[in-house]
């Protein structure tokens, strides 16, 4: 029996749980802290490095409390967290501002002259996270953090760091950036690391973009790992700070989707999806071709001894609570009800672009869309018609893939919201015409804790430690005749989305749209 610690930072909270290799999940506590924006520019999400250290604190001490399991008694700590999530340091690693998060859009302009660049170089890196740079993502951040900070700042300026290396940085005392490891799954997902390329993308590139990147790719530097190596060992102050033994092993961190979907059980020809604020879309193979649109196939990013691949929508949770606060009301109270809906009977058609697109797109400027729209629609038939959206929204992107050799054999709903809206699954089931399987209990940092078990070496591999621990299934089999009108709806929807979400979109007759989902409403009543 071995117990091991695994955190798993989120948008707005971070988990920490205890994994015994045996007994599988001991108790789980999570620990807030703010998500800083502005109302006058929505693209605006920041955090604070103390403020997630501090509550990685709580809720490491609050799960030792929990579940009566000594600190002396956990052999390793993981950590996963969002990304691309980007921090600005000096030459002490202290940081020069806060966290650009996932979800910070301010870069758009730069991820455009990125995407640009790369085609007019003939840059074979761009085809390798879809064709479209994101403004999400690590070089948008860093440039456009950049052009806005101070003199001062910018010649204080030592490298940046995604999150997940920052916080393993912190906790084993790195001190300088010639000692740095770095997160392939981090940097090869969203700064175009390869080994297949040598690495980052060119001096001569990056330099052709802006010149305020001369040199900065040097900086970038430190050694480049999968999850199965050592980032270092737990220092005594924050040993002594969280409860736990010095000189444990901290592995190599990810990104929290990616570590979800080990938890959630994924093998090469599933699909995970880690639907939470937004969802992150995960599958692994042995090998994997281009896929347009998908924003990242990277060697060892997921399971070190595969290829992964990220696809997924920019939010998702998010658009429900926004159309709950609207209305009033929490999402909870919001949905209930929904189980009486039928596919289709609001005659709505909600596209999933409040927050842009991450894939296949990939546009920051799009926004919501809703058509069909009558005078006595509620907050919650917009709120049932997101959710369909959101599932046909996955569909286009799984389609994606699958034209593009990555096998769909299992669709599987981990991350926070499959776990409690068995609507949504059933949706997704539907509109997919596929089983959707979500796991019996809270994958939420499994993940995280079979990664830091095969660190220890209690289990030989990730895959081994799978098998031992990860959660039985629930599924979700597909109704034949909400099938048949989800079908039909889905092909409105893949309509407009491509016919308003590209800049460049041929004309495209929409005419017909309207009246279809009067006709297919009607039709939903007969089921």
């Amino acid at each position: 029996m071995a117990v091991v610690a695994g955190a798993d930072f989120g948008t707005l909270s971070v988990r920490v749980t205890l994994l015994d290799s045996e007994k599988g999940r001991l108790a789980t506590a999570a620990a807030e802290y703010p998500l800083h924006r502005r109302r006058d520019d929505p693209d605006y999400a920041t955090q604070s490095h103390e403020d997630q250290m501090q509550a990685l604190v709580k809720a490491t001490r609050d799960v030792l409390a929990q579940s009566g399991v000594s600190g002396e008694d956990v052999i390793a700590l993981a950590i996963d967290t969002t990304g691309s999530s980007v921090v600005v340091v000096d030459e002490a690693l202290q940081p020069l501002d806060e966290y650009y998060l996932w979800c910070d859009h301010r870069a758009h302009r730069e991820a455009q002259e990125i995407t640009q660049k790369a085609h007019e170089t003939g840059l074979e890196a761009i085809e390798w996270c879809g064709g479209v740079y994101s403004h999400e993502w690590g070089w948008a951040k860093l440039l456009h953090w950049l052009r806005h900070a101070s003199d001062e700042k910018r010649n204080r300026f030592a490298t940046a760091l995604e999150h997940c290396d920052m916080v393993a940085a912190t906790l084993t005392g790195v001190q300088n950036p010639g000692d740095l490891k770095r997160s392939v799954c981090a940097m090869g997902h969203k700064w175009m690391w390869n080994p297949k390329w040598g690495g980052l993308p060119p001096e001569e590139f990056l330099v052709s973009v802006d010149p305020l990147l001369t040199g900065v790719r040097a900086r970038i530097g430190g050694e480049y790992l999968t999850s199965d190596h050592i980032y270092g060992h737990l220092t005594d102050k924050w040993a002594e700070e969280m409860g736990l033994q010095p000189g444990i092993p901290i592995p190599v961190g990810a990104f929290d989707a990616h570590w979800d979907a080990l938890g959630a059980g994924c093998r090469p020809g599933d699909v995970v999806n880690v639907v939470g604020t937004s969802t992150c879309i995960i599958a692994m193979a042995e090998t994997a071709e281009l896929v347009p649109g998908v924003c990242g196939i990277v060697p060892g990013s997921v399971d070190p001894s595969l290829t992964g691949i990220e696809a997924g929508l920019s939010a998702v949770g998010d658009i429900f609570e926004a159309i709950a606060r609207r209305a009033g009301m929490k999402v909870k109270d919001l949905a209930q009800g929904l189980e009486h809906y039928k596919a289709g009977q609001t005659g709505l058609l909600r596209l999933s672009w409040d927050n842009g697109d991450r894939t296949v797109l990939v546009n920051p400027e799009l926004g919501g869309v809703t058509l069909g729209w009558n005078l006595i629609h509620t907050a919650q038939d917009e709120l049932h018609a997101a959710i369909e959206g959101t599932a046909f929204h996955t569909r286009i992107i799984l389609e994606r893939m699958a034209q593009h050799s990555v096998p769909v054999e299992r669709v599987i709903n981990s991350g926070g919201i499959p776990q409690n809206n068995t609507v949504l699954n059933q949706i997704y089931a539907n509109v997919l015409n596929k089983p959707v399987l979500v796991p019996d209990g809270t994958p939420t940092s499994l993940g995280s804790g079979i990664v830091a078990l095969a660190a220890a070496g209690v289990f030989p591999s990730i895959a081994v430690a799978q098998e031992k621990l990860c959660l039985p299934f629930k599924s979700y089999l597909p109704e034949p005749k909400a099938v048949a009108i989800y079908e039909q709806l889905y092909q409105l929807y893949r309509k407009v989305y491509f016919a308003l979400g590209r800049r460049d979109s041929g004309a495209a007759s929409l005419g017909d749209v309207l009246p279809e989902l009067r006709r297919i409403a009607s039709l939903s009543h007969g089921i």
